[in-house]
């Protein structure tokens, strides 16, 4: 592989698109590692350098400034390598929730190699407003579930992270509905990624059968 940044897929959407639920799902398929930043936010170690500067924001309110953001990533992503989590060079990275703006996707550029961008649309924003909803109470998070929050991270997402589209070229993103059953949503996430894993990793077994 002559690029040695992380061959990865992006998958792309506002909240509630159901980003998180294909990742994994992809997950459990030979040759696809998924990696969660919201996951990696909630498990992050206060404790670390880098964990006592996110909390120093985080605790007073603030947004993290997007260097440590990246810094945090990239500290994680180098973990799962050095345990063996994920194999870059059998694995395909299929990454949610970073970047989240434009400065992020330039601060990522030299750790990732961006093959495919999946975009899990949905052009009904209230029905994706009560999916996110009913998602926060049935994971018991009644704060997430009000609609004054909602509707802020829409508002984020529609400022800071939609432009990032905009930013990687245009034959990188396939659209693919986010309306419909997980499977049925799947079956369109995998025509656009199966063919970007089989170009690059070939057979994603050949190190299990060594």
């Amino acid at each position: 592989m002559s690029d040695d940044r992380y061959q990865t897929i992006l998958l792309f959407g506002a909240p509630g698109a159901g980003k998180g639920t294909q990742g994994k799902i992809l997950a459990e398929i030979p040759g696809f590692f998924h990696m969660s930043t919201g996951e990696m936010f909630r498990n992050i170690d206060i404790n670390s350098d880098i964990g006592k500067i996110f909390y120093s924001y985080s605790s007073r309110g603030e947004l993290v400034p997007d260097d440590v953001v990246i810094r945090l990533w990239s500290q994680t992503i180098h973990a799962y390598t050095t345990l063996g989590i994920y194999k870059p060079r059998a694995d395909m990275l299929i990454l949610d929730g970073l970047p989240r703006n434009v400065a992020q996707a330039r601060l990522m550029h030299k750790y990732i190699n961006v093959l495919k961008i999946v975009h899990l649309k949905c052009d009904d924003k209230e029905e994706m407003i009560k999916r996110l909803a009913r998602r926060a109470l049935k994971e018991n998070r009644p704060d997430d579930a009000r609609e004054e929050v909602i509707r802020r991270r829409w508002d984020v997402y529609e400022r800071d992270t939609f432009p990032v589209l905009a930013h990687y070229p245009k034959h990188l993103v396939t659209e693919v509905s986010a309306v419909g059953a997980p499977a049925l949503v799947l079956s369109k996430v995998l025509d656009a990624v199966a063919p970007i894993q089989d170009t690059h990793f070939k057979n994603p077994l050949a190190n299990e059968l060594k």
